[in-house]
């Protein structure tokens, strides 16, 4: 089984970016299933049930998320509706909207998707994204099992994915959107990939304009994200999942602009 992972899709601009790039993909690299992180794909920051409807109208067939995933709260009935979105699974459990395991029957395979929210640089009163993993873990439903690990140290990604290494199909970053150059199998047959990157400006500071995040840092006053306008990329990462064993036999990342 070929499986696409797709990064951060910014803004409406990211999402008619995918749309028209997306089948194309899809028909030339052979793609079984599209995973997508969608927690940035409503202009203003989160997701709202319009970009979320977008992507899966545009060919993704399920919708991870991260720290902006409740952000706004018209996504929340959304996300306890849909059995094809899934949201870190490290917050409290019984008063977050949604699940952090999804397990969605293609007719072919099972696909198990976990999304994870990762403890260094960001949350850190969040349950422990190690020991999430392992529950989720048992939760799944299949041999092939996908996790976004959206974090922001690198370290902490690497980590992660070797200690899912052998018992998780393909482990993708993502929030930093900025792809990284390691896409590979580990040892134990994980597929890795520290970030897979995003969707969205190129010429931008991960997607917004450059010019507004050069003055806040020079200022450190608050200032509204516009995003930028001008030519796009959507970033990725294929893995090439063994049926049998659910272990990956490629991995490789992906830009198309």
């Amino acid at each position: 089984m070929r499986i696409l992972c797709i990064g951060d899709v910014v803004g409406s601009i990211g999402c008619q970016f995918l749309r028209s790039k997306l089948h194309a993909v899809k028909k030339i690299k052979g793609i079984d299933f599209v995973i997508c992180n969608g927690e940035n794909s409503a202009d203003g920051n989160g997701i709202t049930p319009v970009s979320a409807k977008y992507l899966f109208d545009s060919g993704v067939d399920a919708l991870t998320l991260g720290n902006h995933a409740f952000r706004r709260r018209e996504i929340y009935e959304y996300l306890d509706e849909s059995v094809f979105m899934v949201r870190p699974a490290n917050f409290p459990e019984k008063t977050t909207p949604g699940r952090g395991i999804i397990n969605v029957d293609t007719g072919r395979r099972i696909i198990s998707i976990i999304n994870i929210m990762g403890n260094s640089y960001m949350d850190n009163t969040l349950n422990c994204a190690f020991e999430c993993a392992d529950k989720m873990i048992k939760k799944a439903e299949s041999n092939i099992i996908i996790v976004d690990f959206h974090a922001e140290a690198s370290g902490e990604k690497r980590a992660m994915g070797y200690y899912l290494d052998g018992r998780v199909s393909a482990v993708f970053g993502t929030h930093t959107h900025v792809q990284t150059s390691d896409a590979q199998v580990l040892p134990k047959g994980t597929g890795y990939i520290t970030d897979v990157g995003m969707t969205g400006t190129i010429h931008s500071v991960l997607g917004v304009k450059s010019e507004i995040i050069i003055n806040k840092l020079k200022t450190k006053m608050p200032a509204r994200f516009d995003l930028a306008s001008g030519d796009c990329k959507m970033e990725c990462a294929i893995f090439d999942i063994d049926d049998k064993t659910g272990k990956c036999v490629e991995a490789q990342s992906l830009r198309i602009e």
